[in-house]
Protein backbone atom coordinates (compact mmCIF):
# COMPACT_ATOMS: atom_id res chain seq x y z
CA UNK A 1 0.00 0.00 0.00
CA UNK A 2 1.20 3.64 -0.74
CA UNK A 3 2.56 5.27 2.32
CA UNK A 4 3.00 8.71 0.41
CA UNK A 5 -0.01 11.12 1.17
CA UNK A 6 -1.60 8.60 4.03
CA UNK A 7 -1.99 10.84 7.73
CA UNK A 8 -3.09 9.72 10.77
CA UNK A 9 -6.47 11.32 10.14
CA UNK A 10 -7.19 8.67 8.74
CA UNK A 11 -7.56 5.90 11.45
CA UNK A 12 -10.54 7.70 12.71
CA UNK A 13 -10.57 9.53 16.03
CA UNK A 14 -11.59 8.40 19.79
CA UNK A 15 -11.80 11.21 22.55
CA UNK A 16 -9.68 10.76 25.52
CA UNK A 17 -11.94 12.12 28.46
CA UNK A 18 -11.94 15.53 26.78
CA UNK A 19 -8.90 15.24 24.11
CA UNK A 20 -9.55 13.98 20.56
CA UNK A 21 -7.02 11.81 19.56
CA UNK A 22 -6.55 9.88 16.21
CA UNK A 23 -6.50 6.47 16.91
CA UNK A 24 -2.74 6.24 14.99
CA UNK A 25 -0.42 7.25 17.66
CA UNK A 26 3.09 7.24 18.54
CA UNK A 27 5.11 5.67 21.12
CA UNK A 28 8.40 7.15 22.44
CA UNK A 29 10.35 3.60 23.97
CA UNK A 30 12.35 3.85 20.94
CA UNK A 31 13.26 7.00 20.39
CA UNK A 32 16.11 7.60 22.84
CA UNK A 33 18.44 4.62 21.72
CA UNK A 34 19.24 2.37 18.59
CA UNK A 35 18.50 -1.65 19.19
CA UNK A 36 16.63 -2.73 22.28
CA UNK A 37 14.66 -0.32 24.42
CA UNK A 38 14.78 0.10 27.77
CA UNK A 39 18.36 -1.72 28.72
CA UNK A 40 21.45 -0.62 30.56
CA UNK A 41 24.36 0.71 28.40
CA UNK A 42 22.03 1.12 25.80
CA UNK A 43 23.65 3.05 22.07
CA UNK A 44 22.09 6.42 22.10
CA UNK A 45 20.52 7.23 19.32
CA UNK A 46 21.14 10.26 16.66
CA UNK A 47 19.77 13.16 18.63
CA UNK A 48 18.58 15.19 14.92
CA UNK A 49 17.40 11.76 13.40
CA UNK A 50 15.12 11.41 16.70
CA UNK A 51 14.14 14.87 16.77
CA UNK A 52 13.17 14.90 12.93
CA UNK A 53 10.89 11.28 13.67
CA UNK A 54 9.38 13.34 15.71
CA UNK A 55 8.44 16.37 14.10
CA UNK A 56 7.18 14.24 11.10
CA UNK A 57 4.72 12.11 13.11
CA UNK A 58 2.94 15.24 14.05
CA UNK A 59 3.56 16.88 10.54
CA UNK A 60 1.06 12.80 9.54
CA UNK A 61 -0.97 14.24 11.90
CA UNK A 62 -0.03 12.24 15.28
CA UNK A 63 -1.57 13.78 17.83
CA UNK A 64 -1.15 11.14 20.79
CA UNK A 65 2.43 10.51 22.00
CA UNK A 66 3.20 7.50 24.71
CA UNK A 67 6.50 8.70 26.77
CA UNK A 68 7.43 8.11 29.80
CA UNK A 69 10.09 9.39 32.28
CA UNK A 70 11.85 6.28 32.26
CA UNK A 71 12.29 5.76 28.41
CA UNK A 72 15.67 7.04 28.05
CA UNK A 73 19.46 5.88 26.86
CA UNK A 74 22.71 7.11 27.62
CA UNK A 75 22.61 10.95 26.31
CA UNK A 76 19.09 10.49 25.81
CA UNK A 77 15.64 11.18 27.14
CA UNK A 78 12.37 10.82 25.33
CA UNK A 79 10.51 13.18 27.16
CA UNK A 80 13.72 15.79 26.69
CA UNK A 81 13.98 14.59 23.11
CA UNK A 82 9.88 15.65 22.27
CA UNK A 83 10.02 18.53 24.71
CA UNK A 84 13.23 19.96 22.05
CA UNK A 85 11.20 18.27 18.84
CA UNK A 86 7.79 20.19 19.98
CA UNK A 87 7.75 22.02 22.62
CA UNK A 88 7.83 25.91 22.86
CA UNK A 89 4.87 26.03 22.38
CA UNK A 90 2.86 22.57 21.62
CA UNK A 91 0.88 21.99 18.61
CA UNK A 92 -3.05 22.75 20.77
CA UNK A 93 -4.21 19.37 19.38
CA UNK A 94 -1.46 17.39 20.71
CA UNK A 95 -1.87 14.92 23.52
CA UNK A 96 0.97 13.65 25.55
CA UNK A 97 0.63 10.32 27.48
CA UNK A 98 3.07 9.04 29.95
CA UNK A 99 3.08 6.25 32.52
CA UNK A 100 4.59 6.12 36.19
CA UNK A 101 5.28 2.85 38.64
CA UNK A 102 8.40 1.19 36.68
CA UNK A 103 11.70 3.36 37.81
CA UNK A 104 15.25 2.87 36.47
CA UNK A 105 18.30 4.10 38.23
CA UNK A 106 20.62 6.90 36.37
CA UNK A 107 22.77 3.74 35.27
CA UNK A 108 19.71 2.32 33.20
CA UNK A 109 19.29 -0.70 35.70
CA UNK A 110 15.57 -1.36 36.99
CA UNK A 111 14.70 -0.18 40.54
CA UNK A 112 11.95 -1.02 43.12
CA UNK A 113 8.84 0.67 41.72
CA UNK A 114 7.15 4.00 42.70
CA UNK A 115 4.60 2.77 45.33
CA UNK A 116 4.33 5.81 48.00
CA UNK A 117 2.60 9.03 47.51
CA UNK A 118 5.32 10.98 47.43
CA UNK A 119 7.71 8.63 44.63
CA UNK A 120 4.79 9.29 42.59
CA UNK A 121 4.52 12.98 42.82
CA UNK A 122 8.36 13.14 42.50
CA UNK A 123 7.63 10.79 39.08
CA UNK A 124 4.52 13.44 38.05
CA UNK A 125 7.16 16.24 38.51
CA UNK A 126 10.57 14.56 36.78
CA UNK A 127 7.81 14.01 33.14
CA UNK A 128 6.43 17.58 33.89
CA UNK A 129 10.78 19.16 34.11
CA UNK A 130 11.35 16.84 31.10
CA UNK A 131 8.52 17.71 29.02
CA UNK A 132 8.54 21.57 30.12
CA UNK A 133 4.78 21.18 30.99
CA UNK A 134 2.73 22.78 33.72
CA UNK A 135 0.18 19.88 33.61
CA UNK A 136 0.97 16.42 32.10
CA UNK A 137 -2.18 15.82 29.60
CA UNK A 138 -2.77 12.00 31.01
CA UNK A 139 -0.71 9.67 32.98
CA UNK A 140 -1.39 5.74 33.15
CA UNK A 141 -0.64 4.11 36.36
CA UNK A 142 1.81 1.07 34.94
CA UNK A 143 1.17 -1.83 37.53
CA UNK A 144 2.78 -5.21 38.13
CA UNK A 145 1.46 -8.11 39.81
CA UNK A 146 -2.20 -8.32 40.98
CA UNK A 147 -1.96 -6.39 43.97
CA UNK A 148 -4.61 -3.66 44.45
CA UNK A 149 -4.17 -0.31 42.85
CA UNK A 150 -6.63 1.81 44.98
CA UNK A 151 -3.93 3.47 47.39
CA UNK A 152 -1.45 4.72 44.36
CA UNK A 153 -4.41 5.02 42.36
CA UNK A 154 -5.65 7.07 44.96
CA UNK A 155 -2.32 9.55 44.64
CA UNK A 156 -2.87 10.06 41.25
CA UNK A 157 -6.15 11.45 41.83
CA UNK A 158 -4.95 13.83 43.84
CA UNK A 159 -2.57 14.86 41.63
CA UNK A 160 -5.51 15.66 39.48
CA UNK A 161 -7.66 17.09 41.69
CA UNK A 162 -4.37 19.28 42.46
CA UNK A 163 -4.06 20.35 38.52
CA UNK A 164 -0.98 18.38 37.86
CA UNK A 165 -2.57 15.84 36.00
CA UNK A 166 -5.96 16.23 33.46
CA UNK A 167 -6.64 12.24 32.90
CA UNK A 168 -5.72 9.22 34.55
CA UNK A 169 -5.82 5.71 33.47
CA UNK A 170 -4.25 2.53 33.68
CA UNK A 171 -1.33 -0.02 32.32
CA UNK A 172 -1.13 -3.28 32.43
CA UNK A 173 -3.66 -4.24 34.87
CA UNK A 174 -6.71 -6.70 35.30
CA UNK A 175 -10.08 -6.56 35.02
CA UNK A 176 -10.39 -6.39 39.17
CA UNK A 177 -8.09 -3.78 39.40
CA UNK A 178 -9.41 -1.60 37.02
CA UNK A 179 -12.93 -1.80 38.83
CA UNK A 180 -10.50 -0.76 41.49
CA UNK A 181 -9.43 2.51 40.15
CA UNK A 182 -12.71 3.39 38.46
CA UNK A 183 -13.92 3.47 42.28
CA UNK A 184 -11.75 6.46 42.78
CA UNK A 185 -11.56 8.22 39.81
CA UNK A 186 -12.48 8.70 36.24
CA UNK A 187 -10.47 5.93 34.11
CA UNK A 188 -10.08 7.27 30.31
CA UNK A 189 -7.65 4.06 28.54
CA UNK A 190 -6.51 0.73 29.71
CA UNK A 191 -2.97 0.57 27.90
CA UNK A 192 -2.43 -3.57 28.09
CA UNK A 193 0.17 -5.86 25.93
CA UNK A 194 -2.08 -7.37 23.24
CA UNK A 195 -1.86 -7.81 19.29
CA UNK A 196 -2.37 -11.02 16.50
CA UNK A 197 -1.34 -14.40 18.71
CA UNK A 198 -0.61 -12.24 22.56
CA UNK A 199 -2.69 -12.11 24.87
CA UNK A 200 -5.99 -14.09 23.65
CA UNK A 201 -7.53 -13.96 27.12
CA UNK A 202 -7.94 -9.87 27.03
CA UNK A 203 -10.25 -10.10 24.34
CA UNK A 204 -13.31 -10.14 26.52
CA UNK A 205 -11.39 -7.38 28.45
CA UNK A 206 -10.85 -5.24 25.33
CA UNK A 207 -14.42 -5.61 24.13
CA UNK A 208 -15.52 -4.96 28.38
CA UNK A 209 -13.56 -1.69 27.71
CA UNK A 210 -15.59 -0.77 24.67
CA UNK A 211 -18.70 -1.12 26.28
CA UNK A 212 -17.57 1.41 28.96
CA UNK A 213 -16.60 3.95 26.83
CA UNK A 214 -12.74 3.27 27.65
CA UNK A 215 -9.59 3.46 25.78
CA UNK A 216 -7.65 0.11 25.15
CA UNK A 217 -4.31 1.20 23.83
CA UNK A 218 -2.30 -2.34 23.36
CA UNK A 219 1.38 -2.35 23.16
CA UNK A 220 3.25 -4.25 21.56
CA UNK A 221 0.96 -4.98 18.73
CA UNK A 222 3.87 -5.06 16.35
CA UNK A 223 6.80 -7.19 18.39
CA UNK A 224 4.61 -9.49 20.28
CA UNK A 225 6.47 -11.75 21.80
CA UNK A 226 9.65 -9.86 20.77
CA UNK A 227 8.59 -6.94 23.48
CA UNK A 228 11.53 -4.66 23.72
CA UNK A 229 14.10 -6.44 21.45
CA UNK A 230 10.91 -5.74 18.64
CA UNK A 231 10.10 -8.03 16.12
CA UNK A 232 11.39 -10.99 15.84
CA UNK A 233 10.93 -14.46 13.95
CA UNK A 234 9.37 -15.90 10.57
CA UNK A 235 5.61 -14.78 10.29
CA UNK A 236 2.74 -17.49 9.75
CA UNK A 237 1.69 -17.66 6.09
CA UNK A 238 -1.85 -16.84 6.40
CA UNK A 239 -0.79 -13.44 7.99
CA UNK A 240 2.01 -12.96 5.01
CA UNK A 241 -1.18 -13.78 2.44
CA UNK A 242 -3.58 -11.09 4.13
CA UNK A 243 -0.43 -8.46 3.79
CA UNK A 244 0.12 -9.73 -0.02
CA UNK A 245 -3.45 -8.94 -0.66
CA UNK A 246 -3.25 -5.85 0.54
CA UNK A 247 0.28 -4.88 -0.89
CA UNK A 248 0.91 -4.09 2.89
CA UNK A 249 3.61 -5.18 5.29
CA UNK A 250 2.86 -8.04 8.28
CA UNK A 251 3.71 -5.11 10.50
CA UNK A 252 0.93 -2.89 8.81
CA UNK A 253 -2.05 -5.83 9.23
CA UNK A 254 -1.11 -6.36 12.66
CA UNK A 255 -1.85 -2.60 13.63
CA UNK A 256 -5.08 -2.51 11.18
CA UNK A 257 -5.77 -5.82 12.99
CA UNK A 258 -5.78 -4.14 16.51
CA UNK A 259 -7.63 -1.00 15.38
CA UNK A 260 -10.46 -3.18 13.72
CA UNK A 261 -10.71 -4.68 17.37
CA UNK A 262 -13.07 -1.88 17.84
CA UNK A 263 -13.39 2.04 17.57
CA UNK A 264 -12.26 2.66 21.06
CA UNK A 265 -8.96 0.91 20.42
CA UNK A 266 -6.03 3.26 19.90
CA UNK A 267 -2.61 2.34 18.54
CA UNK A 268 0.76 3.54 19.49
CA UNK A 269 3.21 1.71 17.32
CA UNK A 270 6.73 2.99 17.97
CA UNK A 271 9.90 3.54 16.12
CA UNK A 272 13.33 5.45 15.43
CA UNK A 273 12.83 4.59 11.99
CA UNK A 274 11.49 7.56 9.39
CA UNK A 275 10.08 5.24 6.77
CA UNK A 276 9.02 2.69 9.22
CA UNK A 277 6.98 5.48 10.91
CA UNK A 278 5.71 6.54 7.58
CA UNK A 279 4.60 2.78 7.12
CA UNK A 280 3.16 2.70 10.96
CA UNK A 281 0.68 5.79 10.19
CA UNK A 282 -0.58 4.34 6.73
CA UNK A 283 -1.71 1.24 8.30
CA UNK A 284 -4.78 3.52 9.88
CA UNK A 285 -5.61 3.31 6.44
CA UNK A 286 -5.98 -0.24 5.83
CA UNK A 287 -9.34 -2.03 5.43
CA UNK A 288 -9.30 -6.05 5.88
CA UNK A 289 -12.31 -7.76 4.93
CA UNK A 290 -14.36 -10.16 6.80
CA UNK A 291 -11.85 -12.74 5.13
CA UNK A 292 -8.98 -11.23 6.55
CA UNK A 293 -10.62 -10.68 9.56
CA UNK A 294 -11.34 -14.28 9.98
CA UNK A 295 -8.00 -15.74 9.08
CA UNK A 296 -6.43 -13.63 11.23
CA UNK A 297 -8.67 -14.02 14.42
CA UNK A 298 -8.18 -17.93 14.22
CA UNK A 299 -4.51 -17.21 13.74
CA UNK A 300 -5.33 -15.04 17.15
CA UNK A 301 -6.65 -17.97 18.94
CA UNK A 302 -4.00 -20.19 17.88
CA UNK A 303 -1.94 -19.32 20.65
CA UNK A 304 -4.63 -19.89 23.54
CA UNK A 305 -5.00 -23.40 22.07
CA UNK A 306 -1.24 -24.25 22.58
CA UNK A 307 -1.31 -23.08 26.05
Amino acid sequence: MTTETITAAASGTWTLGDMEVNRIGFGAMRVPQDGPALEAGAVPSDRARAVAVLRRAVELGVNHIDTADFYFSPLRSANELINSALGGPYPEDLVIATKVGPRRDPSGEWADHARTARELRGQVEQNLRQLGRDHLDLVNLRVLGTDSVAHRFGALAELRDAGLIRHLGVSNVTAEQLAQARAIAPVVCVQNMYGIGVRPDQDAFVRFCGEQGIAFVPFYSIAATGREQGASGAESEELLAVARAHGASPAQVRLAWTLHRGPHVLAIPGTGNPAHLDANVAAGALRLTEDDLARLDALHHLAADRT
